[in-house]
């Protein structure tokens, strides 16, 4: 999961930053309206997380501005506004869901992925594919009812290709869904992950699309 936070204090967004890593997340964070915004036209995100109070623009005025253009990315609103007017006006500006500061990391991990969960059309916290069964809050994978065991890296490519299944994903969507925009990445460490994931999930877990990309192709025995 790429998370785009959207927070203007730089304690609370370290935080929630490293927080969000030691879950397994891909976070990108920026300070503004403005960086938002330009985040977002050179990046690919999965979910954003809001600050309202930010210093050039309220995230209000930002969220509606989105929702207008028909930008569909889930958010989440996280804001010391506590007065029940305040939750009314931010979801009735298309925010997805809202917590309130001070707030519980885990609530706000389980928050995302119940986000991104209902965003998908799944009901359930679990993705079968095939033999595959992924459980996206805990990162659980099984094969043919065997655990597997998956990198950090390797887990968060494994997410991004279930997450568009039939979808061509290019190796520019899938290293900012891996690394963000803010990780200097080798060139060909994207390739090195899809080896790995081949080897444990069968080689043709991830099919190549020469001169476009990577889709979600067949779960299948590990290859020797």
């Amino acid at each position: 999961m790429h998370v785009l936070l959207i927070e203007d204090d730089p304690l609370v967004a370290t935080g929630i930053v490293a927080g969000l890593r030691l879950h397994g997340l891909t976070v990108d964070h920026v300070g503004t309206a403005g960086r938002a915004r330009s985040a977002l036209a050179t990046s690919h995100f999965d979910i954003c997380i809001l600050d309202l109070g930010l210093p050039d623009e309220d995230g209000l005025t930002l969220l509606s501005g989105w929702r207008m253009q028909g930008r569909d990315l889930p958010v989440l609103v996280l804001t010391a506004r506590d007065a029940v007017a305040h939750r009314i006006r931010g979801l009735g500006a298309g925010a997805d869901d809202y917590v309130l500061k001070p707030f519980d990391l885990d609530e706000l991990v389980a928050r995302l992925h119940a986000l991104l969960r209902r965003a998908s059309g799944r009901s359930a916290d679990r993705v079968e594919h095939g033999e595959l069964s992924f459980i996206p809050s805990t990162g659980e994978v099984r094969l043919a009812g065997q655990v597997v065991e998956l990198a950090r890296r390797e887990l968060a490519l494994l997410r991004a290709l279930l997450q568009h299944p039939g979808q061509i994903l290019s190796s520019e969507q899938l290293r900012d869904s891996l690394y963000g925009f803010d990780q200097d990445v080798e060139s060909n460490a994207v390739n090195v992950h899809i080896h790995h994931l081949r080897r444990k999930l069968g080689p043709e877990i991830v099919e190549t699309v020469r001169g476009l990309g990577y889709r979600l192709g067949p779960a299948g025995g590990a290859a020797l």
